[in-house]
């Protein structure tokens, strides 16, 4: 059986979902990933699982959808910057059962003090990451 912890699932248009090669967390993964699926556009959804044990090095956006980010173990603390890299910070910990919605143009950021694991549904055209270097979430 499939295992959403290594191989994610896309939601396409009409409401169809197939299983993703296994997951490596490389540039060239996302690459793949979006050119598979590039017919379903901005409606289509990456659904991912993943267990993080220390926290994100990195900001991300996902500027042509909305993502959900569900806990479901541990705690995490999301830090959003609303609308963008100079919009007001938003930080909020889930727990198991709890989520947030990162909406489109909010960079964010996930900490964690132990082993915690998330479900992420993601609107994934045109994401982008910057390294966790500075405030500025753009600033590389």
């Amino acid at each position: 059986m499939p295992d959403l912890n290594h191989e994610p699932i896309h939601l396409g248009l009409g409401a169809t979902a197939s299983v993703q090669p296994p997951f490596t967390g490389q540039p060239e993964w996302y690459m793949a990933y979006g050119e598979r699926n590039a017919s379903d556009g901005a409606e289509g959804r990456l659904v991912t699982m993943h267990r993080f044990d220390t926290s994100w090095d990195v900001w991300e956006v996902h500027p042509h959808g909305s993502e959900v980010v569900l806990c479901t173990e541990g705690e995490i603390t999301l830090t959003q910057r609303k609308g963008g890299p100079d919009g007001p910070e938003i930080v909020t910990t889930l727990t198991p059962g709890e989520y947030a919605i990162n909406e489109p143009n909010d960079w964010h950021t996930a900490d964690v003090d132990g082993p915690a694991t998330a479900l992420f549904i993601t609107a994934g055209l045109g994401t982008e990451n910057h390294p966790r270097n500075s405030d500025d979430p753009t600033d590389s």
